[in-house]
């Protein structure tokens, strides 16, 4: 088990009191989640992963939206996950960090992230995970903060660190290499507009699992 410190559960189980407050999806999260709908509309998927699903507004509407036979959700805080059982009972939720997906290798066709992957503790271990879990010609939709420097990826994770909370927002070039490191093929890297964008800008990074020509 790596070793890296990623955020207490505790931080998240709180966080889930306040995370589906109407301003906060509206300002942060939709705008995320409709990029991702959007780039599965036009690659459908019958079974999609949502990791780091929080309360689940995603993974319902990935759901109810796209008509996908088979739909999981998967958070490491039982707290997110009380309020996503909540929400619908038609998704599969499933408790489990990033490193260790409790998932069957090649079980879905599309794995989703959004604004999660910073907090993971080994990304590079999340993303080989995405790739076991995938079938041939799969896809990974990552959407998070992508810095512009990398001076200012490793100012903002030795601030979080400090704050008990480590994060790391990687810059889009990084994030491009790690999913190719983890054996994707990179599709394409898409800027997501949304509140305080210009300074942060958001990226979605869609990543291709080879098929079985290895092509």
């Amino acid at each position: 088990m790596n070793a890296a410190r990623g955020p207490r559960r505790a931080f998240f189980d709180i966080w889930s009191r306040v995370y589906d407050l109407a301003p906060v999806q509206a300002a942060i999260y939709h705008p995320v989640h409709d990029a991702v709908l959007q780039e599965l509309r036009a690659h459908p998927a019958r079974r999609v992963l949502d990791v780091g699903c929080g309360t689940g507004d995603l993974t319902a509407r990935l759901r109810h939206e796209l008509g996908a036979d088979l739909v999981a959700g998967c958070d490491f805080s039982g707290g997110m996950l009380e309020q996503a059982a909540a929400r619908t009972r038609r998704v599969q939720w499933l408790q489990g960090d990033a490193a260790h997906l409790p998932c069957n290798d090649g079980s879905f066709d599309a794995v989703v992230s959004t604004e999660a992957f910073h907090w993971f503790p080994d990304p590079d271990a999340a993303l080989h995970q995405f790739h076991r879990v995938l079938a041939p010609d799969g896809r990974a939709l990552v959407a998070l903060v992508n810095v512009r420097v990398p001076a200012t990826s490793r100012l903002a994770h030795a601030g979080s660190q400090a704050l008990g909370q480590p994060a790391r927002w990687p810059t889009r070039a990084e994030m491009a290499e790690r999913v190719r490191a983890a054996g994707f093929a990179v599709d394409r890297q898409r800027r997501i507009f949304r509140l305080g964008g210009l300074i942060l800008p958001t990226v979605l990074t869609v990543g291709v699992k080879a098929g079985p020509t290895g092509l």
